[in-house]
């Protein structure tokens, strides 16, 4: 999940700036858009806006066993269910993600997540037994799952879960839907995860604020004047515990079943799909400060890497980061 702030300054000269926002997620949305004289009003934006994340909420949820990822996460081995459209598409990008790693990125840690106490189904947060791990690893594994014409089928009783990659695609449908309601220029935003395009009405960039990777406070990173892309920032710092001496993260590597333990406290990626943006930053992530760096630099991913050093941070950005972040200037 990013924790991302977005900077709401700007003067407003002809067309008109309009904001809204919501819940949404167990956390939260916002709208911003360039309203032009025959432009939407924000009545219509934001049904339309809510439509789409009803529709999220219904298909995705894992805190609803009514939702369709809750029905399939209640079918026991060796079953199928017909999928709609749009989990079948969130399905083909954590395929992608999960070949990528190697199978570090996977669907289907939501009993891990629970296990170490971070899921929807978590008691408390623990570092569970050898045998309890053991036992929850053999319902956890992405290869266990199969597509068979627009249906979803699964081996073993493994659980969906799309947190890593839901928060991204929401917010291109959201930009997808303003861009066809006539609006130019927006930032739509979905629980940290975000996506700006054009400009505001004065003219200047929108800015977005990177926080620092810090658990005890609010504190400016660095701030991104951005045009055309998603924004994703993944972290270990805000959901995490400590036992024993050792931190123990919400982000974990399916390939051990354990939470990550490395120095890498938060990637930021910047990508045109924010729901890509959204998967990379957590496959940087899980893949660490250095394995994660070295596929960054291969495929010429944008991302900017915060790791820590005693307690202190230190920040380095790929090439491609450098490029995309110098390109859009701040009026």
């Amino acid at each position: 999940m990013a924790v991302l702030m977005v900077s709401l300054t700007g003067c407003e000269r002809g067309d008109t700036l309009e904001r809204f926002s919501g819940p949404t997620m167990g956390s939260s949305y916002s709208v911003q858009y360039v309203r032009k004289a025959d432009g939407p009003a924000v009545e219509q934006v934001r049904e339309q806006v809510e439509a789409i994340l009803a529709e999220v909420d219904h298909d995705f949820s894992t805190y609803r066993s009514d939702s369709v990822v809750g029905r399939f996460n209640a079918l026991p081995a060796n079953s199928c269910q017909a999928m709609p459209a749009a989990v079948l598409q969130l399905f083909g990008l954590g395929e992608w993600l999960y070949r990528e790693s190697g199978g570090a990125f996977d669907l289907t840690v939501e009993p891990l997540l629970d296990l170490w106490g971070f899921g929807p189904q978590s008691r408390r947060e623990q570092v569970p037994t050898a045998q309890a791990l053991l036992d929850v690893r053999r319902r956890v594994g992405q290869q266990h799952l199969r597509l068979s014409g627009e249906s979803l089928c699964k081996d073993a009783p493994v659980e969906l879960d799309f947190n890593s990659i839901a928060a991204g695609y929401t917010v291109d449908r959201m930009a997808a839907q303003l861009q066809a309601m006539g609006v130019e220029a927006f930032l739509v935003e979905a629980t940290g995860e975000l996506k700006a395009v054009g400009r505001k009405p004065d003219g200047s960039a929108w800015r977005v604020a990177l926080q620092a990777p810090r658990d005890d406070r609010q504190e400016l990173q660095q701030m991104l004047a951005v045009d055309g892309y998603g924004v994703s920032t993944s972290g270990d710092y805000r959901h995490y515990f400590e036992q024993g001496g050792r931190r123990y993260s919400h982000t974990f590597d399916a390939r051990s079943g354990m939470p990550v333990e490395h120095a890498l406290a938060s990637v930021t990626v910047l990508e045109p799909s924010a729901a890509m943006a959204d998967g990379l930053s957590t496959l940087l992530l899980i893949l660490g400060p250095e394995e994660g760096w070295d596929y960054a630099l291969k495929h010429d991913i944008a991302a900017l890497f915060v790791t820590r050093a005693d307690k202190l941070f230190v920040t380095r950005a790929t090439p491609a980061f450098e490029r995309m972040t110098a390109a859009v200037t701040v009026k």
